[in-house]
């Protein structure tokens, strides 16, 4: 996405970039062990092109330089741990140094992204059919409980589990991985439940509310086999199936998202300014290798 007409509007600074993207996504809402917020980038410097991103890596990083941008507002931090040298020797210490020498600013919106109303978990339950605005979350908020992790509604028309799959698979970026599901392809689903990122720690609340589909990613082995051992036992019923994204594919949805309500919010306040949505996959995986099929004697 790209907006490139001409304006005599004043340009935002970063610091009115920063105070739009907290009215959008409270920095109050990101978790205790997050690092949303500027991360470089001078307050008083003026913002022309804002470049949006799910990872700060290289590539991402010399696409919004090369695009002449002054911001690069990213889903995931790029100093999440702590750090004790920013030296260009290395990639983190590289991705800075690049964004300071060009004048392009850092700012991530993480776990705040996730948790806020048309964040990552609104964006992405959108793309599986239902209407985020009749969505709950899954995991209220304790300062604002309409508001949290995860995000879970009804469809507007029950579909089959391989129905749905093939809906995401159209609609979401897709990694090497594709999507992986476990479940009864057949059997029709109408609660949805999601979880942008990685979703394993929330099972018990997507049974809680009765799910019939979670759809995240990073599923690791055990709690999923748990989960799934779980709905084919006895009073399981069957649920919840199991739709497993690639975790860059699951936050990619909210970018243009991000985009299109930061430009309006910075309209309504009287400042012009140029969004961009990158193009890049930045799932780390670049192939997979299945067996050849054996020939049988």
């Amino acid at each position: 996405m790209s907006t490139d007409q001409p304006s005599r509007t004043p340009h935002p600074t970063v610091q009115d970039v920063v105070r739009a993207a907290d009215a959008l996504w409270p920095f109050r809402l990101q978790e205790s062990w997050d690092a949303s917020g500027l991360v470089t980038g001078r307050p008083g410097a003026v913002v022309r092109r804002i470049h949006f991103a799910v990872d700060p890596v290289d590539g991402v990083v010399r696409e919004a330089v090369d695009a002449g941008a002054d911001m690069l507002l990213t889903h995931h931090p790029l100093l999440l741990r702590g750090v004790t040298s920013v030296s260009a020797e290395g990639f983190k210490g590289r991705a800075i140094h690049d964004l300071v020498e060009n004048r392009c600013a850092l700012l991530c919106c993480h776990t705040n992204a996730d948790a806020a109303r048309r964040g990552v978990s609104d964006a992405l339950i959108a793309t599986c059919g239902v209407n985020p605005d009749d969505a709950a979350p899954l995991v209220p908020h304790a300062t604002d409980p309409a508001v949290g992790l995860g995000r879970v509604g009804t469809l507007e028309r029950a579909v089959t589990l391989r129905e749905l799959a093939e809906r995401l698979a159209a609609r979401i970026p897709q990694g090497v991985q594709g999507l992986r599901v476990a479940g009864d392809p057949e059997r029709r689903v109408s609660t949805v439940a999601v979880c942008g990122g990685s979703g394993d720690s929330i099972f018990d609340e997507v049974r809680e509310h009765g799910a019939d589909v979670f759809v995240t990613a990073d599923l690791r082995h055990h709690p999923a086999s748990e989960a799934r051992e779980r709905a084919v036992g006895p009073g399981g019923h069957g649920t919840p199936a199991l739709i497993d994204a690639t975790h860059w594919g699951s936050e990619a949805p909210w970018l243009p998202w991000a985009a299109k309500d930061l430009q309006r919010l910075l309209a309504e306040r009287g400042f012009h300014v140029e969004t961009h949505v990158s193009g890049l996959r930045t799932d780390p995986w670049d192939f997979r290798v299945t067996a050849a099929p054996q020939d049988q004697d």
